[in-house]
């Protein structure tokens, strides 16, 4: 199993505890990190936008992905929801252990 994170910005009055919440429950990902304060630049609409975010870092593994996308977009806020995928090629053994064993 390859251990990933996945990046996914909410809006800063989108209270996205309920997402992590139900990720982790549903055994799609290990652990979600909140961050709060993320200052966006972006073009939407082909206008340039600039605004404070939330950003989920999603825990999870590549088998896992495709259920993952799944259920974010379905409770997803955003009309075209942020989903990258970064593969963690070095982490400790522990956390890997841990990460897995929590799906």
């Amino acid at each position: 199993m390859t251990p990933v994170v996945v990046l996914s910005a909410v809006g800063a009055n989108f209270d996205p505890s309920e997402i992590a919440t139900q990720l982790v429950e549903k055994r799609l990902a290990a652990c979600v990190n909140i961050v709060p304060q993320v200052h966006s630049v972006y073009r939407w609409k082909d206008k340039i936008q600039k605004d404070t975010e939330q950003l989920l870092l999603i825990k999870t593994v590549e088998s896992q992905i495709d259920d993952l996308r799944d259920a974010l977009f379905s409770m997803h806020p955003y009309e075209v929801p942020e989903f990258v995928v970064i593969r963690m090629d070095d982490l400790s053994s522990a956390y890997r252990e841990w990460l897995i064993s929590s799906l």
